[in-house]
């Protein structure tokens, strides 16, 4: 039921128009539903490294986006239907959106008054205030030529060009904004469908599964459907002139990838062992959690590769086996199960990095005790000083991908094999569609092994330096004499 047909009753009746005045002078009861005056949302989710992303007083159950995008002018036009529940009594609440020009805003079909302020925020004020746990529709409509925002660390995210002429759209932890109007905050999960027109020539490729195209006067429409709820910065879409290759798992699920003009064989052949990598990764991490599956591979060398949702996206230099498993076993530890807070991103970043450690003892014979002793042998005390958890902002992407397994091989040798095998297979399962932190973690690590490891988290994960041998050794590890 659509929002506006409470405020339309055939019959008025006292208590009908009282309820109309307070809604209309924007003071709600704080009777037996427990409305509460309506208030304006927060402009941030709270996260500790990123206050002002994501908002507050809703929670997004699908975005629904139609775009026309001219390659040669580089022009975006969209129309953005976001369908939510207010958590609070909401006078206003706000979206994030970087650099677009907003044209207008409808809420609950009526027109919204809407201001710009700060980096990327785009406070809207409905003409009716919005009532705590109803749903409402959002409908923005937009344009501009989009502009990626620049990391440090990490160079470009967010929506970018492609020397073809083409484009895309990946970064971690911001991409989204630069695109459609979000709540950009990995705690507000939503299903993502998208409608995109491009000119004839080029080919699109996206999140989840092909729903067809459709020509238009404006080119062609290609319609993808991600039904598996994500975090925003996990949504993508990739312009260019495609090679596509479609497969399907043993289960029927879809595979899809795509391979920009000039991607080598090499490549090709890697992505081509995904059904085998999605296979082996669900022996260790329960039944794949999503419904599609596939890969994009670019032609630019950017500087990351991404676990966009069940369609990773690749740097041009990363076509390889072990950052296809990498980038999968996110669709696990990241994906369907996100962060809390981006000082948990250990929860993402450490397992992934694992899963190709578990690859090449399966796959490649690698003695992984061997493989840990030796590295212990050879880090420096810089190594050592790297952070799992709170590492602060902008160091979310560094220490992870080296210590973050070790420490889990060590951890799978202080609480036992079996107890691990188990903690890896039935986490995703546990928060799939969710959020966790690092607490939780280790909450969930003690349920299962029945055994205290607040010792070995604190010299592993929330400490620095290197850990005391007790921790660094556990079980077999240690060195023989």
């Amino acid at each position: 039921m659509r929002a506006p047909n409470r405020w339309r009753r055939p019959t008025v009746t006292a208590a009908a128009t009282l309820a109309t005045l307070s809604l209309a002078t924007g003071v709600a009861s704080a009777g037996q539903d427990g409305w509460g005056r309506p208030t304006p949302g927060a402009d941030g989710a709270g996260d500790s490294y990123y206050p002002q992303d994501g908002n507050g007083g809703y929670d997004v159950a699908d975005y629904d986006l139609k775009v026309t995008y001219a390659p040669d002018s580089h022009q975006l036009t969209g129309r953005q239907t976001i369908s939510a529940r207010a958590t609070q009594s909401l006078s206003s609440f706000d979206l994030d959106l970087k650099g677009l020009t907003v044209d207008s805003v409808r809420v609950n079909g009526l027109p919204a008054k809407f201001t710009r302020t700060g980096d990327h925020e785009l406070v809207i004020t409905p003409r009716l205030p919005l009532l705590k746990g109803l749903p409402f529709r959002t409908e923005v409509a937009y344009h501009g030529v989009p502009a990626p925002i620049d990391d440090p660390a990490l160079g470009e995210n967010g929506w970018q060009f492609a020397q073809s002429g083409g484009a895309f759209a990946a970064g971690e932890p911001k991409s989204a904004t630069t695109w459609y109007p979000v709540n950009d905050t990995p705690r507000d999960k939503a299903t993502f469908h998208l409608a995109i027109t491009v000119p004839d020539e080029w080919g699109v490729i996206a999140n989840g599964r092909e729903k067809g195209s459709y020509r238009t006067d404006g080119g062609t429409t290609h319609v993808w459907a991600e039904n598996t709820p994500t975090a925003p910065y996990m949504t993508t879409v990739a312009i260019d002139k495609w090679t596509f290759d479609r497969q399907q798992r043993k289960d029927g699920t879809p595979i899809v990838s795509a391979f920009a003009p000039g991607t080598p064989d090499s490549t090709k052949q890697a992505e081509a062992k995904l059904p085998e990598i999605l296979d082996f990764l669900e022996t260790k991490f329960g039944k794949y959690p999503v419904d599609a599956a596939g890969g994009i591979f670019l032609a630019e060398p950017i500087g990351f590769s991404l676990e966009t949702l069940s369609r990773p996206i690749y740097s041009g230099r990363a076509g390889n086996v072990d950052t296809i498993v990498h980038e999968n076993a996110h669709q696990w530890y990241g994906d369907t199960v996100a962060v809390d807070h981006w000082k948990d991103v250990c929860l993402n970043e450490c397992f992934a990095s694992y899963a190709t450690w578990l690859w090449d003892e399966a796959k490649n014979g690698v003695n992984l005790d061997d493989q840990y002793r030796e590295q212990v042998a050879s880090e420096s005390d810089r190594f050592w000083s790297g952070k799992l958890y709170d590492m602060g902002a902008g160091n979310e992407f560094t220490s992870v991908y080296s210590k973050g397994p070790m420490m889990l091989h060590a951890l799978s040798k202080y609480v036992g094999q079996d107890a691990f095998d188990r903690v890896l297979k039935t986490w995703p399962a546990l928060h799939r569609n969710g959020n966790a932190n690092m607490q939780q973690f280790q909450q969930y690590v003690e349920s299962v092994s029945h055994k205290d490891v607040q010792g070995f988290f604190d010299a592993w994960v929330y400490g620095a330096g290197k850990p005391a041998d007790q921790y660094l050794y556990p079980g077999d590890l240690k060195p023989a004499a």
